[in-house]
């Protein structure tokens, strides 16, 4: 890996959903030539423009492998992927649960990394939590440079916290998206009509969400400061408030997104 250059110049994208897909995409909108990307998957769909797609499993090796395969196929695929690998690749792990011991075990030669993004990066909004304990402080920061091009990279101290990361940075926007949907569904059913009350559902949370980001108060802040006492937000906000039941259903969510990893990281390890 050269610290040197702004993006990674030979790098295979070793299955390319939806997620590497994003990923590919948002650095080649930041500036990276597609051209020293290459990706391999069955089926092309998310391969972006200008990416070289190749059908076939490559049996050369590349500075850097970005795994965008199913966390469940990689024991069967390893000693494929293997064939990517030199002494010292950067073998970079979107797979949801996979531990860096298995990566390690599984590709002993690599320099393992473990990144938990959402699709936002495609448009450069993504937090993306990342591990590895086995970077130069220069490898970090390239990394963390390529990152910060598709959204906000946060290196993480610990490993067994990548499961909580990928149930809040990675699953995350399906609990907005429901959470957006809810309260349209919820105006439906008091009275707006249904494709009225979607629209101003989206663009509440859309106005939301940008103000959150500029503001220098914290969301909670945020919140309260909507909420006027004695008026209107404030009654509804003592509806979400009360006996901390909105925090305690969250809680139950990311818990059981993050359990889920686990057992994922079993599945393979078994």
């Amino acid at each position: 890996m050269n610290e040197q250059t702004d993006f990674p110049t030979n790098l295979l994208a070793y299955g390319c959903g939806n997620m590497a897909g994003s990923i590919l995409k948002g650095w080649i909108r930041a500036g990276a030539d597609p051209a020293n990307f290459t990706a391999f998957d069955p089926h092309p769909g998310g391969v972006p423009d200008g990416v070289k797609h190749v059908s076939e499993p490559p049996t050369e090796p590349y500075d850097m492998v970005l795994l965008g395969v199913k966390p469940q196929m990689l024991g069967d695929l390893a000693d494929q992927i293997g064939k990517t690998i030199k002494p010292g690749t950067v073998v970079i792990s979107i797979l949801a649960g996979i531990e860096i011991a298995t990566l390690d075990r599984l590709f002993p030669d690599a320099k393992n990394v473990r990144l938990m993004p959402n699709l936002g990066v495609a448009l450069g909004k993504s937090p993306l939590g990342l591990y590895s304990d086995a970077l130069t402080d220069g490898e970090k920061a390239a990394i963390t440079r390529w990152m910060d091009a598709t959204g906000t990279a946060e290196w993480i101290d610990e490993e067994g916290k990548m499961d909580l990361v990928a149930a809040l940075a990675g699953s995350g926007p399906a609990y907005v998206y429901r959470f957006t949907d809810a309260l349209a569904t919820a105006a439906h059913k008091l009275g707006l009509p249904e494709d009225q009350a979607a629209r101003m559902a989206l663009a509440t949370v859309e106005g939301a969400a940008a103000l959150a980001v500029q503001a220098d108060d914290d969301p909670g802040a945020l919140a309260d400061k909507v909420a006027s006492p004695g008026g209107s937000t404030r009654e509804g906000m003592n509806v979400l408030d009360a006996d901390d039941r909105l925090v305690k259903l969250l809680t139950e969510v990311l818990e059981a997104a993050r359990d889920r990893n686990g057992e994922l990281a079993k599945m393979v390890d078994a």
